[in-house]
């Protein structure tokens, strides 16, 4: 895609930018979310924590465009593995995939892979364990990433454990990789070591879950579906048959099911959040933020289960504003977090599953 004036001229200027200035200016065009809690942790984690979500969404626009074959985003996986790991000319890479990019990849995407060679230099500078974090997490991600973009997603994935596998390459191992560098960064937190990073993947999958349930008929308009059919199966719904039209009672029930799924991994990131000292009111509130608006989210969909477009489902403003006040206020209590947890997130879990006197079960 040709670029305009406009969009070059302002590349010229992110020449001037400091390092944290331009990852921040970068965070702010491709997820406002992480724009927002990242700036809430302690300084020294500002960087690396920036550095590496901009990583992963390199990847993401690889896995993302539509322009791409299923091989060639293999290739760019794989080369961007090695760009990482000083193997490979980072300028190489940024001009070959920055020429296949479309008009369906985001401006600021464009913008972003244009500037490889500078956010691949900020990687390098870090230390040794950061950019071990970072290069581990960006290899998981980039080699999982293709297995699932080879496979027919029209009819969605057969199993819950595929769809946890998906989930651990595309969330779980970001969880991982923030788990060591808050360890590295505090020998404190470092103490909950195994249990964090355990934790830390069940953390990631609630937070993806709630993506993809919130985004189901947007990936349906692209013919893609991340719903485990075996979940389906249980009442009696086949998800080839899935449309914004078509999403009976069955359907509804299945959704629930999966509903209460992520509340389950989302209990589990309070617990994570709980490990972190009460001083560490950073960490705490951005780990909060992202697992409030996850809660918040599951609960729009569960009050809508028939709705028909992700808009309906997007928690407002007032919501994210509402859960920064309700995390501020009670962060530094476990007990408090508790209770706001269980106020938050009532109704989302069930251990009833009695579906449709129609409903296939699962053998």
């Amino acid at each position: 895609m040709s670029e305009t004036s406009a969009q070059l001229n302002d590349r010229a200027k992110l020449k001037n930018l400091s390092d944290d200035e331009l990852q921040a200016y970068l965070l702010e065009g491709v997820s406002r979310t992480f724009a927002l809690t990242i700036p809430q942790l302690p300084e020294r984690l500002h960087q690396p924590i920036a550095n590496a979500y901009l990583l992963c969404r390199i990847v993401d626009t690889i896995e993302d465009e539509t322009s791409l074959t299923a091989s060639q985003k293999k290739i760019f996986c794989s080369d961007f593995i090695e760009v990482v790991k000083e193997n490979h000319q980072p300028e190489i890479f940024s001009l070959e995939l920055s020429s296949l990019l479309s008009e369906q990849t985001i401006p600021a995407e464009h913008t972003l892979c244009h500037l490889i060679p500078r956010v691949v230099a900020i990687t390098h500078s870090f230390d040794t364990v950061q950019k071990e974090a970072l290069i581990s997490c960006v290899e998981t991600m980039a080699l999982g990433m293709p297995k699932f973009q080879a496979l027919d997603l029209s009819k969605g994935l057969n199993t819950l454990p595929e769809l946890d596998d998906y989930c651990y390459h595309v969330a779980g191992c970001v969880g991982e990789m923030l788990t060591k560098l808050f360890c590295h960064y505090s020998p404190e937190i470092n103490q909950h070591r195994d249990q964090l990073l355990k934790l830390s993947i069940s953390f990631g999958q609630g937070l993806q879950m709630t993506n993809i349930l919130k985004d189901i008929w947007d990936d349906a308009d692209r013919n893609v579906c991340w719903l485990p059919q075996d979940i389906f199966d249980e009442t009696g719904f086949e998800l080839q048959q899935l449309s914004a039209s078509n999403h009976n009672d069955q359907f509804q029930h299945g959704l629930a099911h999966l509903i209460s799924i992520g509340h389950d991994h989302l209990e589990n990131a309070l617990t994570y959040t709980k490990l972190i000292p009460t001083h560490e009111t950073g960490i705490r509130n951005f780990c909060l933020w992202a697992l409030g608006m996850a809660v918040l989210n599951l609960q729009k969909i569960k009050a809508n289960t028939d709705f028909n477009q992700s808009s309906q489902v997007k928690i407002s403003r007032r919501s994210v504003q509402a859960t920064i006040l309700a995390t501020r206020l009670t962060g530094k209590s476990n007990v408090l977090l508790t209770w706001l947890f269980k106020f938050a997130a009532r109704g989302l879990h069930s251990n009833d599953w009695q579906y449709l006197p129609n409903a296939t079960p699962t053998k």
